[in-house]
């Protein structure tokens, strides 16, 4: 586990004790030889550190089975001499370099153009660059003498990324990084913008502030326009069956078989029974009455004979009342 960066060459000493023999690519991929590692150089300017150049060091520091990879950054002034100015200055990219897990040793200030004497100096077996031909320094392929020294080992581009086209996105995209951080609390004056570029850079950020809000208000409008359809079909949903169970209950009460009907006709039954004399039975005996004699009330008119006057009438009445006494 890597505990610390890597040191700088200049603040160590080299770590090669044995004699410094010269090795063939083809031993070197055997692992030999086994008292030392192979000592591989990888150089850049490493501006803006990205993936791409992480790849580059692990494929320098993977080349052999045993290997040191040293790398050398270029310091502001030669950059800024033979390449152009660059985003972070030096002391930025030594310090990137340190932090990358591929690297054991970092070498400061490093020369543009490759000499016997620096390679002598850090012992360096192996060169290790991608094989595209770098023109720079009056030169059409700066390590073109590295090559013919049998020393050069090429490793792969990564394709879709590179300092230039990061750069390049800076610049298509200048005023989205200029509001960027002026809305972080930067100045005009830090980000090289006019006045009225200023203006226009903020009014543009409380658009889109603006724009941001309404689509929130949006979004939760619809958040909430979905919940209520979702509890309005749960409502619907449950009414329905509510309903259902509602009709099948008044049907069971008040249907044509239903048992408010059953209970109707049992209390007109009652009623008409309350309201209705029960019949004498026929058969029930008479107190001291002769068989062939039929009592009948005596508010009973004989309707063979009705009375002719008034007097008959009172006649008739007396002698009733005479004949009951007589049976009682």
């Amino acid at each position: 586990t890597l505990t610390a960066p890597a040191p700088f060459a200049d603040e160590t000493s080299c770590q090669c004790k044995a004699p410094h023999e010269k090795l063939t690519i083809a031993q070197a991929r055997l692992g030999t030889p086994v008292d030392r590692p192979v000592r591989v150089y990888a150089d850049g300017i490493f501006d803006l550190f990205h993936s791409g150049h992480a790849r580059a060091l692990m494929q320098a520091k993977t080349l052999f089975p045993n290997s040191y990879l040293l790398v050398g950054v270029c310091s502001d002034d030669l950059t800024h001499k033979f390449k152009g100015f660059t985003v972070m200055n030096e002391t930025e990219r030594y310090e990137a370099l340190r932090h990358c897990r591929y690297v054991d040793e970092v070498i400061r200030d490093a020369p543009w153009t490759l000499t016997p004497e620096f390679l002598e100096k850090h012992k360096i077996d192996f060169v290790a660059h991608d094989d595209i031909p770098y023109s720079s320094a009056g030169s059409d392929d700066v390590y073109k003498h590295i090559k013919e020294a049998g020393m050069f080992v090429p490793t792969q581009r990564t394709e879709g990324i590179s300092t230039s086209d990061i750069i390049t996105r800076i610049v298509r995209d200048y005023d989205v990084y200029a509001r960027r951080n002026l809305q972080r609390g930067y100045t005009a004056k830090e980000l090289n913008v006019s006045f009225i570029n200023e203006k226009k850079y903020r009014f543009q950020n409380q658009v889109d502030k603006m724009k941001e809000k309404v689509k929130n208000v949006e979004e939760k409008s619809k958040e909430f326009v979905y919940k209520v359809e979702e509890k309005s079909h749960d409502l619907i949903q449950k009414w329905e069956e509510k309903s259902r169970e509602f009709i099948g209950n008044f049907l069971e009460l008040f249907g044509p078989d239903g048992a408010w009907k059953q209970m109707f006709q049992e209390r007109s039954g009652r009623m008409l029974q309350a309201f209705s004399p029960r019949q004498s039975p026929n058969s029930s005996p008479t107190r001291g009455r002769s068989p062939s004699r039929s009592p009948s009330p005596p508010w009973v008119f004989n309707k063979a004979s009705p009375p002719s006057s008034p007097k008959a009438a009172s006649a008739s009445l007396s002698s009733m009342s005479e004949g009951d006494e007589d049976e009682k």
